[in-house]
């Protein structure tokens, strides 16, 4: 496991928020092991979001376990940018917030 590095980040909280593209997400983890804002879960999919994929990207999920990242403290997100360089499948991008 990574250990946590000290980032100046570049806005304040919630300005900017990840956004987890689901169809390309493996949930290995990088993510959260990045993250000094605590962003990041990794946890089974939703049955809501599994039901929207369609078969390649549901059949991929399964064979990695059905884990992807979700980011239930996107709000604490500011957008330091470590989860985007961290992510081997490049399954995230940083956006404004709504």
């Amino acid at each position: 496991m990574r250990e946590k590095s000290t980032v100046v980040c570049k806005q304040e909280p919630g300005v900017i928020v990840p956004i987890v593209d689901l169809r390309r997400c493996e949930g290995k983890g990088d993510c959260l092991e990045v993250c000094p804002e605590n962003v990041f879960e990794i946890r089974r999919i939703d049955e809501a979001d599994y039901r929207n994929l369609g078969a390649l990207h549901r059949f991929k999920l399964r064979v990695h376990g059905l884990k992807v990242a979700y980011t239930p403290n996107a709000e604490a997100c500011r957008s330091c940018g470590l989860c985007v360089e961290a992510c081997p499948e490049h399954a995230i991008k940083l956006t404004r917030s709504i």
